[in-house]
């Protein structure tokens, strides 16, 4: 079982198209490939946490379109959620931190710069920008406007962030001073 991470799918948003620059004719066609594109990566046994804007429908088209993903979905609020079908995903929740492989993973709808642990190599994922808040530090947006209208790998995910500093943050050189008092110490 893997675990994959997305954002903002906007299923049924026809508005979404003109304002992202969503190369789709309309939303009936947005969602046929979101849905193609979701189930070419995520097996049923996968996991995905959706972190917010599932769909701007209402109830029945939320189950109509889950209906049709594989995996146990995850589901972080964001702001457009606000018809959630609580009972179609595993959880629903406005803010998590959760263990990949034993990575911590902050989960939010939002970009933040700073997070729990940011310094201690914690990552951070978010959405709701559509790919106009570049990533800091070990944050990243995993938005479908910046995935290729597609869920994103754990392992892709790691192989990005591996690659990736820290960050600037006011305490940084604090801490990088502390890290190296300790390793002298051992």
């Amino acid at each position: 079982m893997s675990s994959f991470f997305t954002s903002d799918t906007h299923f049924g948003h026809e508005r979404i198209i003109e304002l992202c620059k969503r190369p789709y004719e309309n939303a009936s066609h947005m969602d046929e490939c979101l849905v193609r594109n979701w189930n070419a990566v995520v097996a049923p046994g996968d996991t995905v946490y959706h972190l917010g804007d599932f769909s701007f429908g209402k109830g029945e088209e939320w189950r109509k379109i889950r209906a049709r993903l594989n995996g146990e979905i995850c589901l972080i609020l964001g702001n457009h959620d606000k018809a959630v079908v609580k009972s179609l995903f595993r959880w629903v929740r406005p803010y998590d931190e959760v263990e990949v492989e034993g990575q911590r993973i902050v989960l939010f709808h939002y970009g933040m710069r700073t997070w729990r642990h940011d310094l201690r190599g914690n990552w951070h994922l978010y959405g709701h920008s559509h790919g106009q808040l570049p990533g800091y530090g070990k944050s990243f947006d995993v938005g479908v406007d910046v995935q290729g209208f597609t869920p994103v790998s754990f392992a892709r995910l790691k192989k990005m962030m591996d690659a990736r500093e820290v960050g600037d943050h006011p305490m940084f050189e604090q801490f990088k001073k502390e890290q190296e008092e300790k390793k002298h110490e051992r």
